[in-house]
């Protein structure tokens, strides 16, 4: 499958705004985006007014960066966000928010989405005891999701969670650190949602026309 290789510094430039795509590092003086938080590229720091599928656009790519997923897998979970009852922007946002990658993220085990993906396909968890390796796995409620007791050594997992007092946990997850374990209480509620701001009604409308 097709994955960004490039520095992802420079995504956060593109959409002016921290994505909080490196972990750590976007907490430091070190964050490119607070060196140069304008577009890369020699005309980066020109005005640019954008249309309204401009504004739409960018958006979508923000949100799929922000996930780390494909155009193709996007496009998917914004189809079946909308056979869904209720709002398909929350519905979609939601169902991103479930998938495995991001589960552990949010849990603490790893510092990034990218890093979390890296560790779920190398078969470091369980779901509900049994070892799961697909990052788009979809958690649900009282799902248990714990580090295998082989990797619970890895110096990777120990200072990622020592850092996750600084991300924060989510109401939806409850973390057991002494143990390595998580549980899925809940889906996840739009209001914690807010880091980075989304607006998926902008995604809604370009996937509408």
């Amino acid at each position: 499958m097709a994955r960004y290789k490039d520095s992802f510094c420079r995504l956060c430039r593109r959409e002016r705004m921290k994505l909080f795509l490196k972990g750590e590092r976007c907490y430091t003086d070190k964050c490119a985006f607070e060196r140069r938080g304008y577009p890369p590229g020699q005309h980066g720091q020109r005005r640019v007014k954008f249309s309204d599928y401009g504004i739409q656009l960018r958006e979508k790519q923000k949100v799929k960066r922000i996930y780390g997923v494909t155009e193709r897998q996007f496009r998917n979970y914004f189809e079946k966000a909308d056979r869904q009852k209720g709002i398909t922007g929350t519905n979609l946002l939601i169902l991103l928010e479930r998938r495995l990658d991001n589960a552990v993220y949010r849990l603490g085990f790893a510092t990034s989405r990218q890093e979390a993906r890296q560790l779920v396909g190398h078969g470091h968890f369980l779901v509900n005891g049994r070892k799961v390796n697909i990052s788009s796995y979809l958690v649900q409620p009282k799902d248990v999701i714990e580090v295998k007791e082989k990797s619970k050594g890895m110096g990777r997992i120990k200072e990622a969670v020592e850092g996750m007092a600084r991300r924060g946990l989510p109401q939806w997850l409850e973390m057991e650190k002494d143990v390595l374990k998580g549980m899925v209480k809940g889906w996840p509620d739009r209001g914690e949602l807010t880091t980075p701001p989304i607006q998926e009604q902008l995604i809604v409308e370009l996937y509408s026309k």
